[in-house]
């Protein structure tokens, strides 16, 4: 298990990499995060959803997601709620005030889903959430310390050295657990290093000698193209592709914005200036706004309003700009929101009125992967996948976009991902007026990514620390030994 010292040091993106260098060595590898909390998720094969994360580490293993990659899902809304989904389904509203006592009613369910993946695959690279070591959060935890200690696996502890602090943060984090916890953490691992090694090692054999423990390695800091799992994260650490010259794309970033992803290869489109912005006057220039998808729409139109969007939006308009909204975002461009099942606010709420949509909320979520051909603008492949709840009538000419204002500079879609598909993000930007030659699909650019992240852990992590070993009795002891050759178990 992976374990960080904190939001945001690397764990998802280095249990990426770990299942992308095992498989490639021939290792059958599944990647699991007991407890996730993101807006940020994928359809699976089995029909369900999981965090963005999960999805990525099982490409990088070469599989499909499974809904039992990630069986508890919190996906946050407005007023200090998460939408609960257990093994992909929604299954209630969880208040952040019971946070605490509610999650331990699902330790055995992650339990089993645990268990299911290890009948599977020989190994099982597990993700831990956020940091371990929050005194507020450690009693009846399912996603860190308590689900290692309950399914009885070993710990690698990760700093982000980039951060700063980090041999502070490795330290203070095993001083804060319990004598079984710190025994469980087997190697430290410290992330995206900037310099040169030689000026660390004083600094190592320090944090080796302190903490009792061995350093499985120092990670490069690295020019990778994934998939971020936190919007807010992006947006504070200015999450922004500048090109002089280039189309221009400003994406607002309301409080409950989802599926941020889907903006990736966009953003590493050479010739695109792509940037999250969250006041109006961040607005300008911009060629196309996109409104991206929403875990709360009525509160997020709200939000629009009151922070003044609108008469941006409408400016930006008058002077032939255009707009892209993506399910939430297309939601909040139509007539109105009807949620007479009470999904998201028991009520009816104006759109802006710039698509001839009227959205009604529906009891069950639409949950489905497409892949197929576009029929406008060309008909070029197109990939990706719709999760929402409200219905559509979509024209059909027009898919992957469900509709288009009278003038053309309005657009809106339920297709999560469509820009990924490379022939199809080359004739959607020529049509809104940016001409490239760039058709490589976003698939490609990540594992390349993949790739460069596992050549990386191959020389950073200690080499016994990666091959494959078994347990063998030996006059009473158990004790590792070598088992060339094969490969049915890592040294996790």
């Amino acid at each position: 298990m992976i374990q960080g010292t904190a939001s945001g040091v690397g764990k998802s993106v280095l249990v990426a990499g770990l299942c992308r260098l095992l498989e490639r060595n021939g290792v059958s590898v599944a990647p699991f995060k007991p407890q996730n909390m993101s807006n940020n998720a994928a359809v699976t094969i089995d029909g369900g959803e999981i965090g963005r994360a999960q999805a990525l580490q099982a490409f990088a293993c070469g599989i499909e997601p499974s809904v039992h990659m990630n069986p508890v899902l919190l996906k946050p809304e407005a007023h200090g709620t998460a939408r609960l989904v257990v093994r992909g389904k929604v299954v209630g509203t969880l208040r952040s005030a019971r946070f605490r006592e509610e999650r331990q009613q699902w330790l055995e369910t992650v339990l089993e889903s645990f268990s299911i993946l290890q009948t599977q695959y020989d190994v099982v690279l597990v993700e831990g959430a956020g940091s371990p070591a929050e005194p507020n959060l450690r009693a009846g935890d399912i996603a860190n310390m308590g689900f290692a200690e309950a399914a009885d696996i070993p710990v690698w502890l990760v700093g982000d050295i980039d951060c700063g602090g980090v041999f502070a943060s490795l330290t203070g984090t095993l001083n804060i657990f319990s004598d079984s916890e710190r025994a469980r953490v087997k190697a430290l691992l410290i992330n995206r290093f900037r310099g040169h090694l030689a000026l660390l090692e004083d600094g190592l054999t320090w944090l080796e000698r302190q903490s009792g423990k061995k350093v499985a390695g120092v990670v490069p800091w690295l020019p990778l193209h994934l998939p971020e799992e936190d919007a807010p994260y992006r947006l504070a650490t200015g999450y922004a592709h500048p090109a002089p010259d280039g189309f221009n794309i400003a994406v607002i970033a309301y409080p409950c914005l989802s599926n941020i992803d889907d903006l990736d290869p966009l953003f590493d489109e050479p010739s695109v200036s792509l940037r999250l912005i969250n006041r109006p006057d961040q607005l300008q220039p911009a060629d196309l706004v996109i409104l991206p998808g929403s875990k709360h729409v009525a509160a997020d139109l709200d939000w629009l309003h009151e922070h003044g969007f609108v008469a941006a939006l409408q400016k930006h308009l008058r002077y032939g700009g255009k707009i892209l909204g993506i399910c939430g975002g297309m939601q909040m461009l139509g007539k109105e929101v009807m949620d007479k099942t009470g999904v998201e606010h028991s009520d009816s709420i104006s759109g802006l009125g710039w698509l001839d949509i009227t959205t009604r909320m529906q009891p069950e979520k639409t949950l489905k992967r497409i892949e197929t051909l576009a029929c406008w603008p060309e008909q070029v492949p197109v990939t990706g996948y719709e999760i929402h709840y409200g219905d559509d009538h979509p024209d059909a000419t027009l898919f992957p976009f469900s509709h288009r204002s009278d003038d053309g500079l309005v657009l809106g879609t339920y297709l999560h991902g469509l820009f990924a598909s490379g022939q199809f993000r080359r004739v959607w930007l020529a049509e809104m007026g940016l001409t490239t030659e760039s058709d490589e699909d976003h698939a490609h650019r990540v594992m390349t990514s993949l790739d460069l992240l596992a050549d990386a852990l191959e020389q950073a992590i200690a080499p016994e620390l990666l091959e494959a070993k078994r347990l063998k009795s030996v006059q009473g002891q158990e004790v590792w030994l070598e088992q060339s050759g094969e490969h049915h178990s890592a040294a996790f």
